[in-house]
């Protein structure tokens, strides 16, 4: 399917193309064909970054034209509204019509809103317009004030009819719709479909035609859903670990007020992150240039309320952050719905308390998004991420000719030969992530568990047992060691506090952290070893216990325990029995290895 065969004429296609559009989106198929038809009432529900603008704006630039053309070519009176809820939006809509009408210089666009001199909008409408974008605050003031007649409006469209609602211009709108022409026919998009949209349809559409792309309420199917549910003194390190896992992320960070805002804007760039704010505190000259900075990726980070960035139009989001979930369902709905525009992916994030599951529930439910909980990444895997996308930027590096460079370049060589290639490349790593190297690796425990005391990236009960009871892989040995996440015992901390108790080079297979100790694997040849040497440390005035995960017996069953098996650098004090009614997941069988430092007792080396 093309636009020319949707009806759209070959001046409007002409600068459709050249904009890049080859293929109708499927909002855009479903709606042209009818407001190029006869004029009817129009509801359509799809989300934001659809293709909206094009699917009403096209055929409402045509039917202007041809409406121009059956009255003899009288221009200059407004034929079309669009009202839109923020500036912000009213600019993009009009920057849009603009360019589609390229080759149509008898219709003219004039974007009509606050913040701006209201005297060159007189001054324009009165030279004459064809169609007016206009945010409803501004419009009527034009109207109270005689510059703005709509007696000849044909067209008005309700552009995110939802949020105009949210924000509670329903009476603005009721203003405006009792002031165009009985005559006239109205087209409703919006991503959601609140009861008060059904209220404004039976008070002002005729036997409206209703389309929905997707289903009502429904999210963007390329929207991943995910949520991290961290304490209220852990969310700003949790969003922290998010921005650090995903080194290209381009997205916006949604708070509920001001004041949270700007405090976490402030702490994001005092941390060294690409961020600013955006709330309604500042100035129109401030919030342009933060919007600016944004658009050109400037920054990477926008910190904003729910009211400073609607009408905020932005291509490309990768991330929507939730810092806490909104009071209303279609506010989510608009906040993830910024991401994942035009048939890409994107990913929206919430961070939030247990307190606030119940409301994810209900927003899975209406909203029918499938919203994931997951573990927030691990330090060693933020590093990871970080030096791997360090060695891409490396590679995809442009060699181009540079005088300075060519002239010192042997020298460089020169001073840098002793270095081996590894090495070069550790120093180039640490040179670059010191500080994130450095900050991860004393990194703590932030989530909050489930209402089964689990972790999420605990497994259940059953698969927990076997976790324990995996069989090392050929040739290694599987150990246990009684520190784990709780304390702050990550793989990157495991394998350097294995490197500094044991002599000489050790290879380390497969590590499982559980949250109060852990188990990894060693060669068969150093398993006895690395138990006698480890066993004699202690890390926080804590002594490391370390031994055969197969000498630990039945753990956790609830049945009676067997002792361990006597072994060079093993343990041999008696275990304390269960209590009454078995261990509790499966703890009560390494009680001797937690918190009571045992008497040292002498130990052969064989």
């Amino acid at each position: 399917m093309t636009f020319e065969e949707l009806g759209v004429s070959a001046p409007i296609c002409r600068a459709v193309a050249e904009l890049g559009y080859q293929q109708p989106m499927p909002v855009q198929e479903a709606v042209i064909p009818y407001l190029l038809g006869e004029p009817i009432d129009l509801i359509a529900l799809a989300q934001t970054g659809t293709g909206k603008t094009a699917a009403f704006g096209l055929p409402l630039l045509q039917n202007v034209e041809r409406s121009l053309s059956s009255s003899g070519g009288a221009t200059g009176v407004p034929r079309a509204l669009v009202l839109c809820p923020t500036r912000e939006l009213c600019l993009q809509i009009a920057d849009d019509l603009t360019a589609y009408s390229k080759y149509q210089p008898t219709v003219r666009i004039l974007p009509v809103y606050g913040g701006s001199s209201i005297e060159a909008q007189i001054r324009t409408l009165r030279r004459g317009v064809e169609v007016i974008v206009a945010t409803p605050g501004r419009l009527i003031d034009l109207m109270e004030r005689g510059a703005a007649s709509l007696d000849a409006i044909e067209t008005v469209v309700l552009d995110e009819a939802d949020e105009m609602l949210t924000m509670g211009f329903s009476e603005s709108l009721q203003t405006i719709l009792s002031q165009v022409p009985r005559e006239r026919h109205l087209l409703l998009f919006s991503a959601t479909m609140p009861r008060e949209i059904s209220s404004i349809a039976a008070s002002y559409m005729h036997e409206p035609k209703e389309i929905i792309v997707g289903t009502k309420n429904e999210g963007n199917k390329n929207i991943r859903h995910y949520y991290y549910v961290v304490s209220a003194r852990h969310k700003y390190l949790a969003l922290k670990r998010i921005a650090d896992y995903y080194p290209d992320i381009y997205g916006i960070i949604f708070c509920r007020t001001r004041k949270e805002t700007q405090e976490i804007a402030d702490q994001l760039i005092r941390d060294g992150y690409n961020a600013d704010a955006l709330h309604g505190e500042l100035s129109q000259a401030q919030r342009d240039y933060v919007m600016q900075k944004f658009r050109i990726r400037n920054l990477q980070l926008l910190v904003a309320t729910d009211v400073a960035a609607r009408g905020l139009d932005v291509n490309d989001l990768t991330h929507v952050i939730h810092y806490g979930l909104p009071d209303d369902i279609e506010s989510y709905t608009h906040r993830s719905g910024r991401t994942a525009r035009a048939g890409k992916l994107g990913i929206s994030i919430a961070i939030c308390h247990s307190r606030e599951r119940g409301r994810l529930r209900d927003i899975e439910r209406i909203s029918h998004a499938t919203i994931e909980r997951k573990q927030l990444p691990s330090g060693s895997e933020i590093c990871q991420k970080q030096l791997f996308h360090l060695a891409d930027r490396i590679e995809r590096v442009e060699l181009t000719d540079d005088t300075t460079l060519d002239t010192v370049l042997p020298d460089l060589v020169r001073k840098l030969d002793w270095i081996d290639r590894e090495e070069l490349v550790r120093r180039l790593m640490l040179l670059e992530h010191r500080r994130l190297l450095d900050y991860y690796e004393s990194e703590e425990v932030i989530e909050e568990a489930d209402d089964k005391g689990r972790l999420p990236s605990e497994p259940k009960e059953g698969k927990k047992r076997d976790k324990r009871n995996a069989v090392a892989e050929e040739g290694m040995k599987r150990l246990f060691i009684n520190f784990g996440k709780l304390d702050r015992m990550f793989p990157n901390k495991l394998i350097e506090l294995i490197n500094k108790c044991v002599p000489g080079r050790v290879k380390i297979g497969k590590i499982d952290l559980l949250p109060r100790f852990s188990f990894f694997e060693v060669e068969e040849a150093d398993a006895q070893e690395v138990i006698r040497s480890m066993s004699s440390y202690e890390v926080d005035g804590r002594r490391i216990a370390v031994d055969y995960a197969d000498a630990l017996g039945s753990e956790g069953s609830g049945r009676k325990e067997r002792r361990p098996k006597r072994s060079a650098g093993g343990f041999d004090s008696e275990r304390k029995p269960h209590r009454k009614g078995g261990a509790r997941s499966g703890e009560g069988a390494f009680d001797k290895y937690k918190d009571k430092d045992r008497t040292k007792r002498s130990r052969s080396r064989r």
